[in-house]
Order: structure tokens, then sequence, then C-alpha cells
């Protein structure tokens, strides 16, 4: 199952990284991660999700999932900027958080600085899981963050699943397909007992035809911004996205525009957002 998950990694030439790394240090320079912050995360958009399933158990009906993903902390997104995504968190009242990935941009400090600011989102009634995504590699320095975050209570769902309390779900998470050392579904998938449904955590939704199966409700990702920029010519720059949500048979694959942004504090046609999932047996 490992080799069918994985993923090339992408790789840019030298002077499409210089130049954009130049645009990113001029629009830091100009005052990016303030201005990001007051346009696009106070507060960010809440998206609302239902996933319904005949013959839910009852146990299961209503519970709600807060889906967050790349932050990508750094040039454009530091703490200061996280009060207006806690807060619309925890208005929405989850019983779970979730992350799929992209703490940061370069720099391993700066999502270990996001550990405190976030730990209210761990006081949930569920707690609060994450996978990391294919940034969070960088110098192979991850085990930095999850420490940090691990401190203030949340999960990291590597290669492994979690049980939710006494109910029959159990989420599982994966390393990134493109940079994680070691993928393994069926590791994760240890937890798991023959009545139990399942919600995979994975940062690439390009897995999501591969680990949906029948049992598993949803796999829930990140990465591809929703774009970012959604105009023509620019949208192609970035990872491919597969859509906002997509029925693979029984299961439902979800993708989270993310908070955070690479490049240019900017964002079209793609908001920011807080992803409320419920589920239902509608």
């Amino acid at each position: 199952m490992a080799s069918s998950l994985r993923q090339t990694p992408r790789r840019y030439s030298d002077l499409r990284l210089f130049a954009f790394g130049l645009a990113e240090r001029v629009a830091q320079a100009l005052g990016g991660c303030r201005f990001y912050s007051r346009r696009f995360l106070s507060p960010p958009l809440v998206r609302r999700e239902v996933i319904s399933r005949a013959g839910l158990p009852a146990t299961l009906e209503g519970l709600r999932i807060a889906l967050l993903s790349d932050l990508h902390a750094g040039p454009f997104l530091d703490s200061a900027s996280m009060s207006g995504v806690i807060e619309t968190t925890l208005a929405a009242r989850p019983d779970l958080v979730v992350f799929c990935g992209d703490f940061i941009a370069h720099r391993v400090e700066a999502g270990v600085l996001l550990a405190e600011v976030m730990a209210p989102l761990a006081q949930v009634p569920l707690g609060a899981l994450a996978v990391f995504g294919n940034h969070d590699y960088r110098g192979r320095r991850e085990s930095e963050i999850e420490e940090s975050f691990a401190r203030t209570g949340w999960s990291f769902l590597r290669n492994r699943g979690q049980r939710l309390g006494e109910l029959p779900l159990v989420v599982t998470g994966i390393e990134d397909p493109e940079e994680g050392r070691v993928l393994d579904i069926e590791a994760a998938r240890e937890a798991l007992e023959p009545a139990d449904l399942e919600v995979c955590l994975c940062h690439n939704p390009s897995t999501g035809p591969s680990l949906a199966r029948e049992g598993c409700l949803a796999v829930l990702s990140g990465h591809s911004h929703g774009r970012q920029i959604d105009l023509p010519f620019l949208r192609g720059l970035g990872p491919a996205h597969p859509g906002l949500r997509v029925e693979l048979g029984s299961t439902t694959l979800i993708t989270s525009r993310g908070l955070g942004v690479v490049g240019l504090p900017l964002r079209v046609g793609a908001p920011a957002e807080v992803v409320l999932i419920e589920l239902s047996a509608g």
C-alpha cells in the first residue's frame, strides 16, 4: 500500500526559486504579514460540509470536526496572526480539531512558536490531531514541532490511528506522500475494529483515491491552497487541486483551501478557511 501512495516530490529550477524568494522577501519587507492577517484572517471563512451516511451510529450523529490546514508560518503568518483563526474555530464548537499539514513555510522555529497560541484547540471535547505536510520536513526536524505541540495536548498521527474515546470512529493519519520517509496506511489502520468507521488525514489530496474504501467516511487534506491565486496562467503554478469536495464511492475527499500562503500574501478566489464538517445519518 505504501508504494501506491508515494508521490514524486515537486522540485523547481534555481531561477524559479530565486524569483519566488525575491518576491517573498519584498512583500515581507513591505508589511506582508500584517496585511495578510488583516485582510484574510480577521476572521477566516467558515466553510460547512455535511457527510451523510445511512446507518451512521447514533453516537456519531452530529459530531463536528474542524479542519485546519496549511498555516505556512513564517513570512506572512505568525503567532499574532492566529487570534482570529482560534476564535473562529472555537466559536464553531467542534468536537474535534484536526490539522492536515504544513505548519511552516521554511523554518521549524516558526512552527514551534505556534504551539502555545494553538493550545486552546486541544481543549475541545475530543482533542486535536495532526499530520505533517511536505514543508514540515525541512531539515528533517519535524519532530521538534511535534514535541512542542505535544506539550500542549496535541497528538500527531504518523502512520497510526487514534480512537475517539469510546466512539466507533478511528482517525488515521499518514506521513506526507512527497516528503515523508515512511508511508504505511496499513499500520495506521491497525487500530480499526470491524465495526469501526474511519476518517483519514493526509496532507496531499492526490492520495484520496488510494485511501478511499468502504468504512472510510472521509479523507481530509490540504496542500493545494484552493490554487491560492485562482486566475488564468497563475492557477497552475501550485500543486494540483482536485476540487473542494470529491465523492470517491462511499468516501468523501474534502480538501481545505488552508489558512496561510506561499510566495505572496495574496488570495484570489480561494479564501482562507476553517472547514467545519458534521456527520449525519440524513
